[in-house]
């Protein structure tokens, strides 16, 4: 599953899942680009607490290249400014990632709307806007690619009024997308994680986490690679047949009727 010379824009590619996706990316030979309001790794209390190097960092001692930019995936402005520095630094773009995500606790009546605005624009309308403003170079790639990142309350409700109808947007842009597109040859599938071990955890309890991590099937959390491993299968050759598709990863979270 070779990306030799592919060009990658990854968005949170700083920490967690989108700093997997980075590293796997760049092992099977992408550039990279990573997208990130900070690029700095976030430490989290639970998970990622020792991360230090920037994923670039990480990048270039594996051989590989990588450039950094400080992206506001919310804002028009700021992701049209990412795609032209991508194009600017490699000359196009073969494969986008819409990773970067936030999560606010809270039901209808504690969550305000500047919160609610703030998890929609950068959970599911970051992810309109890159695709908008990459569309155009993807069509002109070879083996153009986007992949999403749902989440398994893509599916079901229970985390909150903003981040899982966002989710749920997410696949449903996803199937849009990919039927927008697929004339010209650019596939576009979701991935839906269960619990993985990031620093967005660090809302959760101990308590909580140990209930997910029982209530997970599969004798275990999920870590960020198990989510990059499948980003660079459904971004190389062997996957070019396969496009509108929300996979969960999530070690069989949604299998019991529960």
């Amino acid at each position: 599953m070779r990306l030799d010379q592919r060009v990658a824009i990854v968005t949170g590619g700083s920490s967690g899942i989108g700093r997997a996706v980075c590293l796997d990316f760049a092992q099977s030979g992408a550039n990279v680009v990573v997208a990130d309001i900070q690029e700095a790794p976030k430490q989290g209390i639970y998970h990622e607490q020792d991360t230090v190097t920037t994923t670039t960092q990480e990048v270039e001692n594996l051989g590989g290249k990588a450039v950094f930019v400080q992206t506001d995936v919310a804002n028009e402005e700021s992701v049209r400014s990412l795609v032209d520095a991508t194009v600017a630094s490699y000359g196009g773009v073969d494969i986008v990632v819409n990773n970067a995500g936030i999560y606010i606790p809270g039901d209808s009546q504690q969550l305000s709307t500047q919160d609610w605005d703030r998890v929609i624009g950068v959970d599911f309308r970051s992810v309109f806007l890159l695709t908008k403003y990459a569309a155009p170079h993807l069509m002109r790639s070879r083996a153009g690619r986007i992949i999403n990142i749902g989440s398994v309350h893509s599916f079901r409700g229970g985390a909150g009024p903003a981040y899982a109808p966002a989710k749920a947007a997410v696949v449903n842009l996803t199937r849009d997308s990919a039927t927008e597109l697929a004339p010209h040859g650019v596939t576009v599938n979701a991935i839906c994680p269960g619990y993985v071990e990031t620093a967005i955890q660090d809302y959760l309890t101990p308590e909580q986490i140990d209930e997910a991590r029982q209530r997970t099937p599969l004798p275990r959390l999920g870590v960020p690679t198990d989510i990059s491993r499948a980003c660079t299968f459904l971004a190389s050759d062997d996957a070019e047949w396969i496009t509108g598709v929300a996979l969960p990863i999530d070690g069989g979270w949604l299998a019991p009727i529960i």
